[in-house]
């Protein structure tokens, strides 16, 4: 009788017709289902319709988990298997009553459970599946289920403890625990989540009394909820990653690096996987690198103007090109960007990478391995004798790596390559402290690219900014008058950023700098001189793209020096 009149209630507020009730009803017969799941599942109606129908129906209300903060308290009474289980969550607790998030309310079993087995009584709120799933998962920890499982079939004294005082597992115990199904979907779930969340990097660091588990999301580190109990799995975690990157389980006093490619539907991913031994245990990070990543020059976020002066510089038949910025800062897709730009089928490149980040489709990329003696500077000699067009270093660090990159430029090569260092003007000051001649830097050098990442205003909940950051006088000039920011929404995790571009200083060697560069100047005078002749630094580039609603000044100022 309920079942009809929920059917009757659906077809009054217009969500389905008598026809679609009726061929609802036909399925429900075959399988069992609840009619709202049936009409879901068919297409008829969306879960949130559904959920509008039986809160009219059953007189129950519906609430928003998102907006709602749930004490530890509550959460502690109810055990994450039995909310996973019957995808319930726990919202309020008054006394003996429970009041119980529920997408199925017409279940009886939760509320039977609890008031036998938790003595609870139970007041049921209607949500959607999702927003419970996503609750349970903020407030029990990603993996919070499986852990639970696997603690009710451990024995007591079973479980590895990560710590300075935990006693060492056998090898064998290790591996076997590292292949149990439980571990192996618990290290699924810690990399599904993380790619769901756009993480680039997971890091996992053991320390005295916890676990933590962090997610890098748009070059900002964030802490992952975890359950307590995962510091105990530590070390089974470690080696089931171990295993998955080839490294040896054994050796837990040195560092070591492996890769792993997973697919994650339509995606593919490889995962760079490093260890590192410290004070607790081992400490790991993987970094999630896409299989199939495109390049193209304007999804680095350079300004139109700016994008065409580096496309006419990179279309020049020899020279260098130096891109700068510290680690993180985005140099490597701004290489890979432009050798995209140049992969034609008339021209052979050839890089030299340590590590190789992304594969390239046309393009020859050499790593390098220092253990075996095969240097930078080995494969630099080599590349030569393979006739390439275009070259890309991976990272100039000495004299001897800069020589040898700006002589191939005089043999008539395209040269790419990465300098650390913090501004463009800075690089020259770097390279003659290398002890390379005046005369090869104005001769050879076609233009250094500084660069670094901010991240970019969420556009589901960018806004005006009525109090925007209050500056110094002389910053507060640059600075447009409207300012936005992201409020903080669900897409972007509620920080108010979404996603990355770059801001960019482009120095191109002419006539005027090719003098001042003969002449040693520092590099102050440099970029002085140019901010007279109207060049634009990366602050003021920085500045264009906060005025135009792209990103906020805190970003700015965060990633740019003082000026």
């Amino acid at each position: 009788m309920a079942t009809r009149r929920l059917g009757e209630i659906l077809i009054e507020k217009k969500l389905i017709t008598p026809q679609a009730l009726e061929h609802a009803l036909v399925e429900q017969k075959k399988g069992g289902e609840l009619l709202g799941r049936v009409l879901i599942r068919l297409g008829y109606i969306s879960e949130k319709q559904l959920l509008e129908g039986l809160a009219e129906h059953l007189q129950v209300p519906i609430v928003n988990l998102k907006e709602l903060s749930i004490d530890d308290q509550v959460v502690k009474k109810v055990p994450v298997r039995f909310a996973w289980h019957y995808r319930c969550m726990p919202v309020r607790l008054k006394g003996r009553l429970l009041t119980l998030a529920m997408s199925d309310p017409l279940q009886v079993r939760p509320i039977d459970d609890l008031k036998v087995h938790y003595g609870l009584e139970t007041d049921i709120v209607l949500s959607t599946d999702a927003e419970i799933q996503d609750a349970i998962q903020r407030y029990y920890g990603v993996g919070a289920e499986t852990l639970g499982q696997i603690l009710e079939t451990a024995p007591a004294n079973g479980a590895p403890v990560a710590g300075a005082q935990a006693p060492e597992e056998p090898v064998t115990d290790l591996a076997r625990m590292a292949e149990d199904a439980s571990i192996i979907r618990l290290v699924n779930q810690l990399l599904l989540e993380a790619f769901r969340a756009r993480a680039s990097d997971v890091h996992i660091e053991p320390y005295r009394d916890e676990l933590r588990i962090r997610y890098r999301i748009d070059g900002m580190l964030y802490d992952v909820p975890v359950p307590e109990e995962i510091r105990r799995f530590h070390q089974a975690i470690i080696s089931r990653i171990k295993i998955m990157s080839g490294m040896d389980i054994v050796e837990k006093r040195l560092p070591q690096d492996g890769r792993i490619k997973v697919t994650v539907g339509a995606d593919e991913l490889e995962l760079r996987v490093s260890i590192m031994p410290s004070l607790y245990g081992e400490n790991m990070v993987l970094r999630l690198l896409p299989v199939n990543m495109l390049f193209k020059m304007d999804q680095l976020g350079m300004l139109p103007e700016d994008q065409a002066v580096l496309e006419r510089v990179i279309a020049k038949p020899h020279g260098v090109i130096f891109v700068t910025g510290p680690t993180g800062s985005g140099k490597t897709t701004t290489l890979y960007a432009c050798l995209s730009q140049l992969n034609t089928a008339d021209r052979k490149i050839i890089t030299i990478e340590n590590p190789i980040e992304y594969e390239l489709k046309g393009i020859t990329q050499i790593p390098v391995a220092p253990k075996l003696g095969f240097t930078f500077m080995e494969g630099l000699r080599s590349m030569l004798r393979h006739d390439p067009d275009v070259m890309m270093v991976g990272e100039v660090r000495d004299q001897e790596s800069a020589d040898i990159t700006i002589r191939m430029a005089l043999t008539g090569h395209l040269v790419f390559s990465t300098l650390h260092t913090n501004d463009a003007a800075g690089s020259v000051t770097r390279l003659l402290d290398m002890g390379i001649e005046p005369y090869l830097i104005s001769s050879t050098i076609l233009a250094f690219i500084a660069q670094r990442l901010v991240r970019v205003i969420c556009p589901d909940c960018k806004a005006v900014d009525p109090e925007p950051v209050k500056l110094s006088a002389k910053s507060q000039e640059q600075i447009p008058k409207t300012i936005y920011k992201g409020k903080g929404c669900d897409k972007c995790r509620g920080s108010g950023y979404r996603g990355r571009l770059g801001i960019y200083e482009l120095l191109i060697i002419d006539g005027a700098v090719r003098q001042l560069i003969m002449e040693k100047a520092p590099a102050e005078v440099i970029k002085e001189s140019l901010l007279k002749a109207g060049w634009k630094s990366m602050r003021q580039d920085g500045w264009q793209k906060v005025a135009m609603g792209m990103t906020t000044p805190e970003e700015v100022l965060r990633v740019t020096m003082d000026e």
